[in-house]
């Protein structure tokens, strides 16, 4: 052979001293444009970013977690991620988070108990994370962690409590009212309730804003049918209310079947299969509504009127609030952030 065949093994990934050399900088002018140090001159910043680029250059967080003591990786906590809801909100900690600069470590849990909840803490203290959102829609969740002594800044999500640990939450109880208000207002005598788990503190406060504005517009109040989420449970309750549709015939009373707020979208796609299956039409003789404007929600047939929840705005709040606490000392503990909800009006209870 004229030629000698050159090794082609693996490439070594570039180092801080390799983006120095190509910027033509030194390697404390590269920690410091790293750092977003502001004694750099644009020119140079400019200069070091290109380089990174052009180099592919990785920072090594275990090296800077050496050097400045800190991991600025985030625990977070959440129950039943399976839901839309904490899915959500755990999708939208990871996006904020990883856009305050911080790695997230998530645990979830199938039941919160105070034990589990510690183990949790636990777990994520030993890889080193410097503080955590607690995803709490349960009372039993609440209650654990009333229980536990918090060896870092903890920010709950969905808390809806009095424990003296910051939290940023949806206004449930004002989408509940949104959503009722918008039913009565189209000229239902009553509006029915789907709710969810007893336990969760989103179906209470989504009741009770249902509840209160039917009681403060003068009108019967009727009894809830209670659902466990899914669509299943849904489904159920809406082979109930059609029984009633059925059973009221001609008749017209103020409890009649008419209008439907169901607590979560998927609870809402099962009443509307049960209302089709009994030859009911939607909207034309009973309106629906749901909660969370689930992906699918618009494509519901017909398309579902709901309560829309800013999932991203929770995430920053809560990154926002738990980062605060990293940076200063003596913030309230008290310290709440509730962001509206917002009704999003479709064809499920307004005739086309």
């Amino acid at each position: 052979m004229s030629q000698t065949a050159q090794s082609t093994g693996p490439r070594r990934a570039p180092t801080m001293a390799d983006v120095a050399q190509r910027a033509g900088v030194s390697h404390q002018t590269v920690s410091r444009v790293l750092s977003d140090h502001p004694n750099v001159r644009d020119t140079t910043r400019d200069a070091v970013l290109r380089a990174i680029e052009e180099l592919g250059y990785r920072r090594n967080s275990s090296a800077r977690a050496l050097v400045t003591r800190r991991t600025l990786t985030l625990g977070v906590v959440a129950c039943n991620p399976t839901l839309f809801g904490p899915a959500s909100m755990l999708f939208g900690l990871e996006e904020a988070a990883r856009d305050e600069g911080f790695m997230v470590s998530a645990v979830t849990l199938r039941r919160y108990s105070a034990k589990a909840l510690s183990d949790a803490i636990d777990h994520l203290s030993d890889w080193g994370v410097e503080g955590i959102v607690v995803i709490v829609p349960h009372s039993a969740a609440v209650a654990a962690l009333a229980e536990l002594r918090l060896p870092f800044p903890v920010v709950t999500v969905e808390g809806g409590h009095s424990l003296p640990i910051p939290g940023v939450s949806v206004d449930q109880d004002l989408g509940a009212r949104l959503v009722t208000g918008h039913l009565l207002g189209a000229g239902h005598r009553t509006v029915w309730h789907v709710a969810g788990p007893s336990d969760w503190l989103e179906a209470e406060a989504r009741e009770r804003g249902w509840r209160d504005t039917l009681e403060e517009a003068g009108v019967e109040v009727p009894p809830p049918l209670v659902g466990d989420w899914t669509p299943l449970s849904g489904y159920r309750a809406g082979q109930e209310l059609a029984g009633r549709v059925a059973a009221s015939g001609a008749r017209r009373r103020s409890a009649d079947v008419t209008a439907v707020f169901v607590a979560n979208d998927q609870m809402a796609l099962g009443v509307m299969r049960a209302f089709r299956e009994a030859g009911l039409s939607v909207p034309g003789q009973v309106a629906i509504a749901g909660f969370d404007d689930i992906p699918e929600a618009e494509f519901f047939a017909p398309p579902l009127t709901t309560v829309r929840q800013d999932f991203a705005a929770v995430g920053q709040a809560s990154i926002r609030l738990l980062v605060s606490r990293l940076e200063s000392s003596g913030l309230p503990d008290d310290e709440r952030v509730v962001i509206e909800p917002r009704l999003i009006v479709r064809s499920s209870t307004t005739p086309t």
